[in-house]
């Protein structure tokens, strides 16, 4: 299984532009944007990270879905305002998954045989015995390699995709690289928050 990025969707591009401008308004009014509105949210977006000044790129909200293997789902979850709508479950699925296909290539081949071995062994307990199901389920959750991916639906913001834009972008997992070129690809993304790989 792969890293995969789709269905995105984009909201609030037009009035978060708008109220960049808000803070030097004596008359407050959201008409249509001009040039001078684009101006300004490109200098007020591309400032440093913590000033502030970019604070209307959380008007622009991102909504995506995604799909990730555990051990970048553990890096993801970091940060502040990257929140889950809805994602699937180990504690659900986990039984009727096909393991050795959730997870990425790179997963030991010998570890994917021990996993899929303690999933028959727990299939094959009686349900009646609800004790051995009980800690053959915990030894299958606790053994799930950090290559198993899961999906989920996600939404965010420009101001923190630009944090994670800017951690990320030289990091050495290849999924992260992945992610920035999603980035790179959104809407008025690299204008409006100055991010670039140089």
């Amino acid at each position: 299984m792969d890293f995969n990025i789709g269905k995105t969707e984009v909201f609030g591009l037009e009035s978060a532009i708008k109220a960049s401008g808000n803070p030097m308004r004596t008359v407050f009014d959201r008409n249509e944007i001009n040039e001078k509105d684009l101006k300004r949210a490109i200098s007020l977006g591309s400032c440093r990270g913590g000033e502030g000044h970019d604070n209307y790129l959380k008007g622009i909200v991102v909504e995506f879905d995604i799909t990730a293997p555990l051990y970048w789902w553990k890096q993801a979850q970091r940060y502040h305002f990257f929140e889950y709508v809805s994602s699937q479950s180990t504690m659900h699925c986990l039984l009727k998954f096909d393991i050795t296909n959730q997870c990425v290539e790179e997963t030991n081949k010998e570890v994917l045989t021990i996993v899929n071995r303690i999933k028959d062994e727990y299939n094959n307990i009686s349900d009646d015995d609800k004790e051995a199901k009980t800690k053959k389920w915990r030894e299958l959750v606790a053994s799930t390699p950090c290559g198993f991916c899961l999906g989920a639906t996600m939404v965010t913001n420009y101001q923190q995709l630009k944090t994670m834009y800017n951690q990320r972008k030289f990091h050495k997992l290849k999924e992260w690289h992945t992610f920035c070129d999603w980035c790179d690809k959104l809407p008025h993304f690299n204008e409006f928050t100055g991010c670039k790989r140089d």
